[in-house]
């Protein structure tokens, strides 16, 4: 079905197949330790934003406005799939997790986990709107972000709907994520002027102006980078003057970065998320380099992986991790690298899947992930223990000896015991009850 504006100043973001690459992307980022985030706010940090942006598949929406590249900080963290450790992401035990899983899969839940999450509230993000941080001025998010998800999951999949429809759709059925908190805290929020710009007055907060913001920044900023929907954009100069007649808005070009937003259109990924279909049908990739799917990537006898063409940043990060990088598109793979990569808490599995993705692996590289395969595991850490010393063999040997305690210790030698931690306070009882506190 035709977009509904096709104009020359108008572009169209197809997103279902490059939010997949785009989120293993983010994931490798993440791994590598190279995501940085505030630890009061948890929003990316300034470099992070132009890092990401260039490693997006397609850029973001905007060449110097972080839209998408801002979100997926913020997604990851409220999906569980990351978490911040000295000013960095690292993946979670989800996360790792998410690097081997269908990617469909993944970008539903973070969706879901998004529309009850209070990590961020997306009005936050219309800055021209002040007043906000006050007391009892915003409504409660969670019903608001509800609302919104609502509205998305009504729409019909692969639609163009414009925003202005939506927006009437929304008001017909009750979607009305409600910025304010009551009439009272609109006096509270205003553009330049708190006394005579307040958006109390009347006509001068009408619904496109709060609750039509916050759905574009929903849904912009968060539901186009997860590939729910694609977008259909112009330049946020000028797209909109419903706040042109504010005290204070004739000086303001736009009154959000989200303003540009002219159409959305539900994708198959979107109709997934939502619950329109119970199973994933993906939609016509638009290139397989776009979709985030294996290149042409030459996996040598000599341990060599050699891409001509290039990688994806999602691949060329995952190699780097794997891998020792000899060139601008080479690297050797090798034990050493291999195991390095298990110390710092990467699973084979990601590189092995990837590989076998890309071709039949020859002899030797087979041989040599199976060996380090196979070292993995054969020294585990089991965790923090106490270790408790008898006085003598005997006593250890009576303790030892004990049906309770034998489920909690573990003898080393002839006077020593090994107590997990959380099993520790259950130990302190049952050697008690034979007589022998733990001091």
């Amino acid at each position: 079905m035709t977009h509904p504006h096709n104009t020359e100043t108008s572009q169209i973001r197809l997103t279902e197949h490059r939010a997949q690459a785009d989120l293993r992307t983010l994931l490798q980022l993440c791994a590598a330790g190279r995501v940085k985030c505030s630890a009061k706010t948890l929003r990316p940090s300034a470099a992070t934003l132009v890092q990401v942006a260039e490693m997006l598949d397609a850029g973001d929406f905007y060449p110097d406005e972080p839209i998408a590249a801002f979100a997926w900080p913020l997604l990851l963290q409220a999906g569980g799939l990351a978490q911040l450790a000295a000013g960095k992401l690292a993946l979670t035990a989800r996360g790792r997790q998410a690097l081997t899983q269908p990617a469909n899969q993944v970008l539903a839940g973070l969706w879901q986990r998004w529309l009850s999450s209070t990590i961020l509230d997306e009005f936050s993000r219309i800055e021209a709107i002040k007043g906000q941080r006050a007391a009892n001025v915003l409504s409660a998010l969670k019903p608001r972000r509800g609302h919104v998800g609502a509205a998305l999951a009504a729409l019909i999949a692969g639609e163009w709907t414009t925003v202005d429809q939506l927006f009437t759709t929304m008001r017909k059925a009750g979607h009305n994520p409600s910025v304010a908190r009551s009439e009272r805290a609109l006096w509270k929020l205003y553009l330049e002027d708190p006394e005579y710009g307040s958006l109390g007055y009347d006509s001068h907060h009408p619904w496109t102006l709060l609750q039509g913001r916050y759905t574009m920044a929903v849904l912009f900023e968060y539901a186009a980078p997860l590939g729910l929907i694609d977008v259909e954009y112009v330049d946020p100069a000028g797209a909109r003057d419903d706040y042109q007649h504010n005290w204070g808005g004739d000086w303001l070009e736009r009154l959000s970065r989200y303003d540009g937003l002219q159409a959305i259109r539900l994708t198959p990924l979107g109709a997934y998320a939502t619950g329109q279909t119970p199973a994933y049908l993906p939609g016509p990739a638009p290139e397989p380099a776009t979709a985030g799917g294996a290149t042409g990537l030459k996996v040598l006898a000599n341990h060599d992986l050699v891409a001509l063409d290039g990688l994806p940043p999602a691949q060329a990060l995952l190699l780097d991790a794997f891998a020792t990088r000899t060139g601008d598109w080479t690297w050797t793979v090798s034990p050493a690298s291999l195991l390095a990569a298990v110390h710092a808490g990467r699973n084979l599995a990601e590189l092995r899947t990837y590989l076998n993705h890309v071709t039949a692996l020859p002899d030797t590289v087979a041989t040599l992930l199976a060996d380090a395969e196979r070292r993995v595991g054969q020294a585990r850490d089991l965790g923090p223990v106490h270790l408790i010393e008898c006085a003598d063999v005997a006593t250890c040997a009576l303790l030892a000896s004990d049906r309770r305690i034998r489920a909690l210790a573990t003898r080393l030698g002839g006077r020593h015991l090994s107590v997990p931690v959380d099993k520790l306070d259950r130990f302190r009882k049952a050697a008690l009850s034979l007589g022998h506190p733990v001091t």
